[in-house]
């Protein structure tokens, strides 16, 4: 596993939506400037990293996902200059600030895809997965055809309008399909080098990778793939030890193994992340299941030596607004969870506030069912709640029309807000080391339906339990050490006496075992 970087042991992240946090230009689009204009407010929160959602040059088909130029700041968000005074005013600041690598696919305006698509041998030929014949559509995947003068069909990663890059397959079956070691895989790995050269040069603290186990296609059990990040890993290590990265991957054990220091659980795959938060009886709602999500994590856990970073994040643009499912009260069970498990959390703008899912919306850049997750920060009570000066027909995307929607100004003007409980239980794991991002965990109760979440934070002789009883009753978590001091509760909180531990309904708490 890589070394890590030391700003990583203690790292809590805040993840921004760039065209939806603050709009300092007023055309109805946030931009680079409004974040570094908020730095403080993140810093206030508690959060000392920034991961940062797609800002490079595109025709935003996906939101910025769908990159046309790798090393330019798309105008709307300002210039390559903002982006580097961002760096260097959140390292004043001492927080660090992340990229989001799209290393899988670009655009189809891509200039790289335009070559691609001649008839003629070119530099960019093989940058991408084309079959050899247009009659011929590669199974298994999407594809573009009939789009110029090269015969072939080339494969697409996600929309139809992002090609595939080309990194080779692991056990090539067709002609078409070329080896990882051929010239046009190695020319499109080190074309993504020189992408991670030019912002870590600038001052980027490293990137969280989108889709970074699915490079390598015809992958046996991701063997391909985790060896062509163990490659950008040994660049990385002679170039730039101090960059972290962060996958989107969800199979810790095999992230780890490619060089990365963390890795999500996602919303999809076999994690059961929704199980607690986005389900029909979310665990969080009081009558819900944590115990499948308990047994994979237990085992992500075990498979990566315990080494490494496990991230669970409260939300991303991705996926339901924490509030469409979790209703007021337990959200604050919700935190106490995010926020004192091991790995490095992640709060989404906005989740700090409770803001809520926008219903209704009609899709904008490919957002789909997701935009009602990406409406703009709302920061106070004057128009457009404070993000953007532009007419309100002209926002990126419109802002929640409930009138009670939260504020940042209201939550931090009420000492008993969502936004100040999070804010102390960021400073509560900051102060214990068994809460900390390196701390050990043992479950002690799974979660299953009626029943709490419960487990043991370790750091060296420091022992935490953390109990999370989201249930209507009253629970009993035994310890085989005496409990001490409380360090933190929310609802009716717990009393313990001895070994023994009575957990309130719709209470989290968090109580020292005496070893």
């Amino acid at each position: 596993m890589a070394k890590r970087p030391e700003w990583l042991d203690t790292a809590v992240f805040y993840e921004i939506y760039p065209q939806s946090f603050k709009d300092t230009d007023g055309d109805g689009i946030g931009n680079i400037d409004g974040i570094t204009e908020k730095l403080s407010y993140i810093k206030e929160l508690g959060c000392c990293a920034i991961w940062l959602n797609p800002c490079f040059d595109s025709p935003f088909g996906d939101a910025g996902y769908d990159v046309a130029d790798y090393c330019k700041v798309v105008p709307r968000y300002g210039t390559n200059d903002d982006l580097v005074r961002l760096f260097e005013k959140a390292h004043e600041l001492g927080m660090h600030v992340i990229l989001d690598l799209v290393p899988g696919h670009t655009s189809w305006k891509h200039p790289w895809f335009l070559e691609s698509m001649k008839a003629g041998k070119n530099d960019y030929t093989d940058r991408y997965i084309w079959t050899d014949s247009i009659w011929e559509e590669p199974s298994g995947y999407g594809s573009l055809r009939g789009i110029s003068d090269r015969d072939g069909s080339c494969v697409v990663n996600f929309f139809t309008h992002q090609p595939a890059l080309n990194y080779g397959f692991y056990k090539p079956d067709r002609p078409w399909q070329q080896p990882m070691d051929s010239e046009g895989a190695l020319s499109t790995r080190e074309a993504m080098k020189d992408v991670m050269r030019f912002w870590l040069s600038k001052g980027c603290d490293g990137f969280r990778v989108d889709m970074a186990g699915s490079l390598v296609k015809n992958d046996e059990n991701g063997k391909g793939t985790i060896a062509l990040w163990q490659d950008i890993r040994a660049f990385l290590d002679k170039e730039y030890p101090e960059a972290a990265m962060v996958s989107e991957w969800g199979e810790p054990d095999k992230s780890l193994q490619g060089g990365f220091h963390m890795d999500f659980l996602l919303h999809f795959g076999p994690s059961h992340y929704n199980d607690l938060f986005r389900c029909d009886a979310p665990f969080f709602e009081g009558n819900g299941d944590a115990s499948e999500f308990v047994a994979k994590y237990i085992e992500n856990y075990e498979k990566s030596e315990r080494k490494g970073l496990i991230c669970i994040p409260s939300g991303n643009h991705d996926m339901d607004r924490l509030a469409r499912h979790i209703s007021e009260k337990n959200r604050r069970l919700a935190f106490a969870f995010l926020l004192s498990m091991p790995g490095a959390p992640y709060i989404y703008y906005g989740d700090e506030i409770g803001m809520n899912y926008v219903e209704g919306l009609t899709s904008v850049e490919g957002g789909y069912g997701r935009t009602g997750s990406r409406s703009p920060m709302q920061w106070d009570d004057t128009d457009n709640a404070g993000f953007s000066t532009a007419p309100s027909d002209k926002l990126y995307i419109p802002q929640d029309p409930d009138e009670n929607r939260p504020t940042a100004k209201k939550q931090m003007e009420d000492e008993a807000s969502l936004y100040h409980e999070i804010q102390k239980l960021i400073r509560i794991r900051n102060s214990e080391k068994a809460l900390g991002n390196l701390g050990e965990i043992e479950f002690i109760c799974d979660g299953a339906k009626g029943k709490p979440l419960a487990y043991i934070r370790s750091f060296g002789d420091e022992k935490i339990l953390v109990v999370i009883n989201p249930t209507a009753s009253v629970q009993v978590i035994s310890s085989e050490e005496p409990f001490g001091e409380e360090v933190y509760s929310c609802g009716d909180g717990a009393e313990s006496s001895g070994t023994f531990c009575r957990i309130n309904p719709s209470s989290a708490a968090f109580i020292k075992i005496n070893g």
